[in-house]
């Protein structure tokens, strides 16, 4: 029997078939885990199953996350995570769109996926252990924890910029807004003084958060607890990777995913090609972006980098032949096709110990 599940904060629509144009549809509480599974045994029964009948579902990728394929894992239910942006959707400009209909429509894309039509009807999503998911919370926190910091910093520039004051929100700021003075030799006004106080409150403590962050993921990467640590431990041998690009390459993709080949690391980190040939129209689209967006944006920053810490590498001098002569805009296109091969040559340093050729390694 089939399952797709159709999600939402206040209600799940569950659609079941047994694989033909013949569905049932049952409607339960957001979260219910009882009445989703008396829904499975309801429907059994009802297409004439054993209890003990195989069961394949899936739904799509998002708030919930993986415990929803996990509670059904355990429970004997074979569930996979769709990609949301693999379904198939209607070309025309409006095209009838409801929960009833979604849930009908994944449903027949999982019945051809299972169906030996993989690759082309639908793209699981690789879920991480529980343990490999809570991995990745450390650097996510201080990922928010910065922007959050950026957002307080311009707050409080913004409001003294109204007053004709230009103040960095330092340690002494509170002193220094004492004594500051308005475009009109005015203090700052009490109510004003007292919002810029707390803000800066919040900004402290963000810095304090931040530090205390950082300097855990740095001890984790000098003393490893785990194989990702390891690694990431490994990739700051190279000159040109810290701590921060090592611990994420680790924690996001090179700690809990197996790669066959470079294709399938490119492809992960969603820095493929995708071409466009439609009869004698041909060029290249650029890259896919499809995959690990956090990957892709470190990879460009630590590309810049390994300009400049391993100039004498083969894939600096290759970039400086290929896209040195040229201005800012080949520049940066030659960066994301750099970012890509630097992400296949750490891959085959981590797991291959395959030192990337001319690159300066410490001891």
């Amino acid at each position: 029997m089939y399952m797709s599940m159709e999600l939402s904060s206040s209600s799940w629509l569950l659609a079941f078939s047994m694989g033909g144009v013949k569905h049932r549809r049952v409607k339960v509480l957001g979260g219910d885990q009882e009445g989703t599974l008396a829904a499975i045994k309801k429907s059994k029964r009802h297409f004439g199953l054993e209890e003990d009948a195989r069961v394949v579902s899936c739904y799509e990728a998002g708030r919930d996350g993986f415990w929803i394929h996990r509670w059904l894992s355990s429970e004997k239910v074979e569930n996979v995570v769709v990609d949301s942006s693999s379904i198939e959707v209607d070309r025309r400009a409006r095209h009838a769109k409801t929960d009833r209909l979604d849930a009908e429509k994944l449903l027949d894309l999982l019945v051809r996926h299972d169906r030996d039509e993989r690759h082309r009807v639908l793209r699981v999503v690789r879920v991480p252990s529980a343990e490999q998911e809570d991995a990745r919370r450390l650097h996510r926190e201080i990922e928010r924890l910065k922007k959050e910091r950026t957002g307080h910093t311009n707050r409080i520039r913004g409001l003294l910029v109204t007053l004709g004051i230009r103040l960095k929100p330092g340690v002494e700021f509170p002193d220094d807004l004492a004594e500051a003075r308005q475009w009109n030799d005015l203090p700052v006004p009490e109510g004003m003084r007292e919002e810029l106080t707390r803000e800066h409150a919040r900004l402290q403590l963000l810095k304090e958060q931040i530090v205390e962050l950082e300097r855990r993921r740095s001890t984790r990467v000098k003393r490893p607890v785990d194989q990702a640590d390891q690694k990431a431990s490994k990739l700051v041998l190279l000159k040109g990777i810290g701590a921060t690009g090592g611990w994420i390459l680790s924690k996001e993709f090179f700690g809990w995913r197996t790669f066959h080949n470079r294709r399938e690391v490119g492809a992960a980190a969603g820095m493929t090609g995708t071409p466009f040939a439609s009869g004698s129209s041909r060029h290249d689209q650029g890259i896919a972006k499809s995959g690990n967006a956090r990957i892709r944006a470190l990879m460009v920053e630590l590309s810049w980098r390994w300009l400049t810490w391993q100039p004498n590498s083969q894939l600096s001098r290759w970039f400086h032949e290929r896209f040195g002569a040229g201005g800012k805009r080949h520049r940066r296109v030659g960066i994301v096709a750099l970012a890509r091969k630097l992400l296949i040559a750490l891959w085959r340093f981590v797991e291959q110990d395959v030192v990337p050729e001319g690159a300066i390694v410490a001891k």
